[in-house]
């Protein structure tokens, strides 16, 4: 379990390695967020690029 966290990122995605899964926040200190449509529209066309598994 990962006790560091950022108070500022918010995450559920348990299957990301930088999820601290207790606290539900991203251990990074930024994340880049990209998309993967070429003129997104909704959330769901948006990604979290600093995501691994």
């Amino acid at each position: 379990m990962k006790s560091n966290y950022n108070s500022s990122i918010k995450c559920t995605v348990n299957s990301c390695k930088y999820n601290n899964t207790s606290m539900n926040y991203c251990t990074l200190s930024c994340v880049s967020i990209g998309t993967h449509e070429k003129n997104p529209s909704m959330d769901q066309c948006t990604d979290c690029l600093s995501f691994e598994k």
